[in-house]
């Protein structure tokens, strides 16, 4: 009975996805992921700079608000046009919701004239683990000394309709505001909403 109960308590979390997420206030990890692109990416390359990681799944109907609205390129080409890097990261496994080749993610973004820095093919949900992405989106804001500074929602209209972005307040374009003038992050956490990431089972 003792033994059962140590392995609940000890062994059982450590097989979680999310037991080590990173945690606002911490260092973010390192990942390397190949772009839809061919391209190796790797966190560590753009240590100076501000990073935003948007959790994407094309079939989402959360993801789909913000791309058939136009919401995220805009967010996109506003923020890289700044010096931030934008990486839209897709977990979705192979025969799972969102799953695409690199040559239909590079189609996708063309059709939805998107402009993120990189889009990154992580078909084994090894970045997501990572970072405990569990939403389509989930976005995660680094700042230029590798630290975590923002995890949670898009915003804080947990919808599915588009008319609701425009009274939306955003939680990225706050946070980058805030960071990149050099003041405190006022909202540094949100629970995230969307559709769940489809991991490929382990």
């Amino acid at each position: 009975m003792k033994r059962n109960f140590w392995w609940v308590l000890v062994i059982a979390p450590l097989l979680t996805p999310w037991a080590r997420a990173v945690k606002v206030g911490e260092s973010a990890p390192d990942f390397q992921a190949i772009d839809s692109n061919g391209l190796q990416q790797k966190l560590s390359q753009y240590r100076g700079k501000f990073v935003v990681l948007e959790w994407h799944n094309n079939g989402c109907p959360y993801t789909r608000k913000h791309y058939e609205s136009g919401n995220m390129q805009q967010l996109q080409k506003e923020w890289t046009g700044k010096g931030v890097v934008w990486f839209t990261v897709i977990s979705s496994a192979p025969g799972q919701q969102g799953y695409v080749t690199a040559e239909r993610e590079n189609d996708y973004l063309k059709q939805m004239k998107a402009s993120p820095t990189a889009a990154l093919l992580d078909p084994q949900g090894e970045v997501g683990r990572l970072y405990s992405a569990k939403t389509t989106p989930h976005m995660f804001v680094i700042n230029p000394a590798g630290v975590l500074i923002y995890d949670g929602a898009i915003d804080d209209k947990a919808t599915t309709d588009q008319a609701d972005i425009a009274s939306a307040r955003n939680y990225v374009s706050q946070v980058l505001q805030e960071a990149t003038a050099g003041k405190p992050v006022s909202t540094a956490t949100t629970r995230p909403y969307g559709c769940s990431v489809k991991y490929a089972h382990k």
